[in-house]
C-alpha cells in the first residue's frame, strides 16, 4: 500500500521537470497500482508491456521511493569511448599546445583527438578544464608581508572595542564615456546593446571609505588626485564620524597616502590609525569590493555627456547604497591565505626560481645602478 506522503513525492517528482523520462514511468506506474488498476490496464495506458509493471510493483513494495531511482548493474548506455582515450585527451589539453597558439579550442582539439567537439567539451566539463579562461593575480613580494597581513585580517576578524574600521582607497580616473549612438533595451529574446565606439567627456576620481561595520560608504569625487584631495576627504572623514572614537584606515601603499602633508596631519589627530596592506594585495582592501560594485552595476553599461553627470550617477549609487548597506563579511584566516600562498610559491619556485623572493632595497638600487 502507499501512504499519503508516498503519493505527494510522486507527484511532485512527475511534475518536475528534471525527472528522467524512465524514473516518470515508474512514478505513473505505481502510482496506478495503487488507484486499483490492474497491470494489463496499466501496460496499456503507458505503452509498456505486463513484465515491465509487475517488476516495479514489486520493487516498490519491497524497497519503497528510493527503488523507483535505482538502475541496475550493467544497465544503461555504454560509453563510446574508455578511459585511456580521456586520458590521453585530458593530458593533451593541459600538456601540449596547438601549432602557433596559446590554448585548445573545442574543434581544434576535437580534430586533433578524432573525436566529436560535443564529446571534447563533455570531456573537459567532467574534468573541470577550461582552456579558453584565464584568470589574472599578482603574488605580493612585499618584505613585511606576513606582518601587515596578520594587522590587517586581525582588524576584519576581531575589530578592536570602542573604534571603527575604515577601508579607504581611491578609483581615479573614471570616464565619462558617452556612447556614439543610443544603445538598444532589453527585451525578450534580446540582451541590451551597446556602441562598441565612444566618446571621452572627461575623467574624475572617486575617493571613497567603506564602513565595515555597518557597510555605509563615504564618497567624493575630485577633478585630480593628489594628496590635497586625500587631506580633504580625510578631513571630511573626521566630520563624518565625529567624537574621539578611534578610526582604523586600511589603505593601500599609493604614494599620496605616505605623503609627508598627510603624515603630519596624521601625527595632529592620533585617533585616525594607519593600517597599509601589502604591496601588490589590494584584495585585502574590502573597499575594492564595493568599487566593483559601482563600476559593475552603474558606470560600465551607462553613457555620460559629461562629468557632471558621471559624478551625479556615483552620488545616486552612493544614496541607493547607504539607504540600505550590506557590510562585506571577511572569513579567510591568516592561516588559511598563507596555506594557500605557500601552494603557489611553491609552483612558481618551480617554474622561475627566485621569482617570489621579496625585493629589498639594496637589490634594487643595484638593478637601477
Amino acid at each position: 500500500m502507499m501512504n499519503p506522503s508516498q503519493q505527494e513525492q510522486i507527484r511532485q517528482w512527475l511534475s518536475a521537470h528534471g525527472t528522467p523520462q524512465q524514473v516518470a514511468l515508474r512514478c505513473r506506474i505505481v502510482l496506478a497500482a495503487a488507484q486499483g488498476h490492474s497491470e494489463s490496464a496499466i501496460a496499456r495506458q503507458w505503452g509498456t508491456n505486463r513484465k515491465t509493471v509487475t517488476l516495479w510493483r514489486t520493487r516498490f513494495a519491497e524497497h519503497g521511493l528510493e527503488s523507483l531511482w535505482q538502475i541496475a548493474p550493467g544497465r544503461g548506455r555504454k560509453p563510446t569511448y574508455g578511459p585511456e582515450k580521456i586520458k590521453a585527451l585530458v593530458e593533451a589539453t593541459l600538456q601540449t599546445k596547438p601549432a602557433g597558439m596559446t590554448h585548445w579550442s573545442c574543434r581544434l582539439m576535437a580534430k586533433t583527438q578524432g573525436v566529436s567537439k560535443s564529446t571534447v567539451s563533455n570531456i573537459w566539463r567532467s574534468h573541470h578544464v577550461q582552456p579558453h579562461r584565464v584568470k589574472r593575480f599578482k603574488l605580493s613580494r612585499d618584505p613585511k608581508f606576513l606582518e601587515k597581513l596578520t594587522d590587517v585580517v586581525g582588524l576584519y576578524l576581531n575589530p578592536p572595542q570602542q573604534a571603527l574600521v575604515i577601508c579607504v582607497d581611491e578609483k581615479s580616473q573614471i570616464q565619462a564615456l558617452d556612447r556614439t549612438q543610443p544603445g538598444l533595451p532589453l527585451k525578450k529574446g534580446r540582451c541590451g546593446t551597446l556602441t562598441h565606439d565612444y566618446k571621452r567627456n572627461g575623467t574624475t576620481s572617486l575617493f571613497a571609505a567603506l564602513e565595515v561595520l555597518e557597510g555605509r560608504v563615504i564618497g567624493q569625487c575630485f577633478a585630480r588626485h593628489r594628496h590635497q584631495e586625500f587631506l580633504k576627504f580625510l578631513r571630511r572623514l573626521d566630520q563624518e564620524f565625529p567624537g574621539k572614537v578611534r578610526l582604523h584606515l586600511v589603505m593601500d601603499n599609493y604614494g599620496t597616502h605616505k605623503h609627508p602633508h598627510v603624515r603630519a596631519w596624521l601625527q595632529q589627530h592620533p585617533r585616525f590609525v594607519p593600517h597599509f596592506v601589502p604591496t601588490s594585495s589590494s584584495w585585502l582592501n574590502l573597499i575594492e569590493r564595493w568599487l566593483g560594485e559601482l563600476t559593475s552595476k552603474r558606470v560600465r553599461r551607462d553613457s555620460f555627456h559629461s562629468v557632471k553627470d558621471l559624478e551625479n550617477a556615483i552620488a545616486e549609487f552612493l544614496a541607493a547604497w547607504n539607504e540600505h548597506p550590506q557590510p562585506f563579511v571577511w572569513t579567510a584566516t591568516v592561516e588559511s591565505i598563507k596555506e594557500k600562498l605557500s601552494r603557489c610559491r611553491q609552483t612558481l619556485e618551480q617554474i622561475q626560481p627566485g621569482c617570489t623572493q621579496p625585493r629589498s632595497r639594496k637589490r634594487r638600487k643595484t638593478l637601477s645602478s
